[in-house]
């Protein structure tokens, strides 16, 4: 938000009343004349034109502009009225393409009745409802569209005032478009007070108008020209003012010391290369590369590694963390869940031979030590691998929350891997990277991985201060993965197929993954629902039968279409030593088919497995479908996605899984996931779409806004660190960087 000084930080209250400060605050967040300038129209209606009623969405709070076609009162018995008799005002308003009806009852027709006559033009605010099958408004606040005097205008006065545009505001039912519309206006000389923070020569070298400017012509154009420039003007400020946050993040890491990190040319690095049976991707070579070299420097790496599914990011984490094992430091991987942790750490294990079983008759040359350490480790184990880590005999460990702990202690930390950042919370990632030990000489390295590809115009805000690796190049011997829709209520006989399709690839000798949106017994742990964000759409979010429950599904299935074939379960609140166990049989193909939550989302590899049904899969969202039938194809057979849904043809949620199967390019769907959720708060925790710090600024459609915005800011923070010269700049930083999102970026 650009800057806030008086009078611009004067409290509502004192301008507007308490009545209307105390309203604006509770349903809108507007606290001071500031707060109400940065509260942008969302359109613009002509007050010539009149606006359409044809697509007035069901059971929402609408504002329309419209002209009265007629207008009925009614007479009709009611005990409750005076007299024995009540009145109904019926009202029918148009736009030349539909027709709405607005009711008025009792009292409450008195004024309408007197107001609302044929030909009469005005704004009409309420929830649209339906009665007898036609959409109505029922008692709608209304303002008559005269001109400032109060009457229509006339001649020449008469032409502008017709052709001005009429702003419509984000409101509540208890605060109408036209009420913050007269507020805005009181409060609109303020803006000649904004200090603007865009140095005059950006400014000037991109035909910007000034704050002040664009402010009034945000809330008061005469026309459509003047919302443009404003509106371009006001994306800068939140693209910059945002850009030079990340920019002065990026600037005081750079200055924070570290231990620089190389790896020997004949140590551990390069005898784990020398074993590996594969050939490293061009990919995986050049982000190796990129994470080696931010190693070797004086100052902590603070990079994030995204990749497709499948693209090796594990095994590019593994080289970094050797390489700094190699310099004599340790590593530590946080990964979200156990399964998991365990599962990175078997891979781990596995890769690594006797180069990780250091201290042990069978080790190799230059062998490490890699443990486990999670919320389920017995005593004794975790006494040990407590031990291990204080001592620096263990050079790398996997866990979970568990790492974060107190009684955790590093010998060395050198490298903080998170796998799946976005499931972590700032405050425990920063936990972990205060673990190092300061007489190592300053902050541990740190590299953020996520098998959710993101749209580079969020990496560029959610993660500006970040370098950003991407691996986009899949391992030769992949296969291809085969998606498909199963609509299971328009056509059932899919639904059979897809499970003769299961036997027929159990059959062959491979495994198959079943998953659904919850447990079963209870309400499902967190992450384990559908956490993809798939949009709630009204139509599929009403009457619909529970989500699909892996303990009833497995059942059904080992008693009905799979009897006979080995049924496995998975889910998070399994005990721990029991998910072990599950995924080890599921490992070693003595489960056919493992019906799971979305606890297989994320790192579980079985090359075997080949195919994937996703029960209720509209309940889920594009990215994490993504991620799920990444889990299949992982060998040398291809793989098969069977997305099985209820959802009614020609629904968004049908639109959404067509997406889905049509590609399997995660960056490409990576925008369709972003169109549905909205950006969310870029600079907050919850990037959920619920709430967001910009207003408007799309990270999807201004691309070339952002990175100008991301060149110029990093070009002021280098020049001018403390931002001496620019005390605007300096101050809309104090109103974007409330204390929750500045510890955000102080712990980034």
């Amino acid at each position: 938000m650009p800057a806030l000084r008086e009078p611009l930080e004067r409290p509502l209250k004192a301008v507007l009343g308490p009545t209307t400060a105390k309203v604006m605050a509770e349903h809108l967040g507007l606290h001071t004349v500031g707060d109400l300038l940065h509260h942008y129209p969302r359109r613009y209606e002509e007050r010539g034109r009149l606006t359409h009623l044809v697509d007035l969405p069901m059971d929402e709070h609408v504002t329309v502009v419209a002209q009265v076609a007629e207008a009925r009162l009614h007479a009709f018995a009611s005990a409750r009225a005076p007299g024995g008799k009540g009145r109904r005002l019926e009202v029918t308003i148009t736009d030349g393409s539909g027709r709405l009806r607005l009711v008025f009852f009792g009292a409450g027709a008195h004024k309408p009745h007197k107001e609302l006559l044929p030909g009469t033009r005005a704004m009409f605010a309420g929830r649209v409802s339906v009665f007898n099958r036609r959409l109505q408004l029922a008692h709608p606040a209304y303002e008559l569209l005269r001109d400032e005097g109060g009457e229509p205008a006339e001649d020449a006065a008469a032409e502008d005032w017709a052709g001005s545009l009429i702003p419509l505001y984000p409101a509540t039912a208890k605060l109408e478009s036209w009420k913050i519309a007269k507020a805005v206006q009181t409060v609109l000389p303020a803006a000649e007070d904004a200090i603007d923070p865009l140095p005059a020569t950006l400014r000037e070298g991109r035909d910007l108008d000034s704050l002040s400017q664009a402010l009034v012509k945000i809330h008061r154009p005469r026309s459509q020209v003047d919302v443009d420039r404003a509106r371009a003007r006001l994306k800068w400020d939140e693209a910059f003012v945002l850009q030079v946050a990340l920019a002065r993040r990026r600037h005081a890491e750079n200055l924070l010391p570290a231990v620089a990190r190389k790896a020997a040319p004949d140590g551990l690095l390069a005898a784990f290369d020398e074993r590996l049976p594969f050939t490293l991707t061009d990919g995986q070579r050049r982000v190796s590369l990129e994470i080696l070299d931010d190693l070797a420097s004086d100052h902590p790496m603070h990079r994030l590694l995204q990749g497709e599914v499948g693209s090796g990011k594990t095994l590019v984490a593994l080289r970094a963390m050797l390489a700094v094992v190699d310099a004599g430091g340790q590593a530590a991987m946080l990964a979200p869940t156990e399964v998991l942790a365990q599962q990175h750490h078997r891979s781990m294990v596995e890769m690594l031979g006797g180069l990780g079983r250091g201290g042990m008759l069978d080790a190799a040359e230059h062998a490490t030590r890699v443990t486990l350490l999670t919320g389920s480790t017995s005593a004794a184990e975790r006494r040990r691998v407590l031990l291990e880590l204080a001592t620096g005999e263990a050079g790398i460990v996997v866990g979970t929350h568990a790492l974060i702990e107190d009684s955790v202690r590093f010998h060395d930390l050198g490298l903080v891997v998170v796998d799946e950042q976005h499931r972590f919370g700032v405050e425990q990632r920063d936990a972990l990277r205060g673990k190092a030990d300061a007489r190592g000489g300053g902050s541990p390295h740190l590299l953020v991985m996520t098998a959710t590809p993101i749209p580079r115009t969020v990496a560029m805000t959610v993660f500006g201060d970040l370098d950003t690796s991407v691996l986009d190049q899949l391992p030769a011997g992949r296969s291809p993965i085969a998606s498909h829709v199963v609509p299971a209520a328009d056509k059932p006989h899919f639904l059979t197929r897809a499970w003769e399709r299961v036997r027929e690839e159990v059959i062959r000798g491979h495994q198959a993954y079943v998953v659904c949106p919850r447990i079963g017994d209870e309400e499902g742990e967190p992450g384990e629902r559908s956490s993809g964000h798939a949009p709630s759409d009204s139509e599929e979010t009403t009457d619909r039968r529970p989500p699909v429950a892996v303990l009833d599904m497995a059942d059904r299935l080992a008693a009905g279409p799979l009897r006979g074939l080995s049924v496995g379960v998975l889910h998070g609140r399994m005990p721990p030593e029991d998910k072990d166990a599950a995924m080890r049989r599921f490992s070693a193909a003595e489960t056919h088919v493992l019906v799971a939550t979305t606890v297989v989302e994320v790192g579980v590899d079985v090359p075997n497995a080949t195919v994937m049904v996703i029960m209720d899969a509209d309940r889920f969202g594009v990215s994490q479908l993504h991620q799920l039938r990444g889990r299949v194809g992982r060998g040398a057979a291809a793989g098969l996605c069977l997305l099985v849904t209820e959802a009614p043809e020609g629904s968004p949620a049908r639109r959404r899984l067509a997406a889905v199967a049509s590609t399997q390019d995660g960056f490409a769907l990576s925008r369709v996931d972003l169109e549905q959720r909205r950006e969310g708060d870029v600079l907050g925790r919850a990037q959920s779409g619920a709430r967001t710090s910009l207003r408007v600024l799309t990270v999807l459609e201004d691309e070339d806004i952002i990175e100008e915005a991301r060149q110029e800011a990093f070009a002021v923070v280098s020049a001018d660190p403390e931002l001496t010269h620019l005390p605007g700049l300096r101050t809309a930083l104090e109103a974007l960087l409330d204390a929750e999102r500045e510890r955000y970026l102080e712990k980034g």
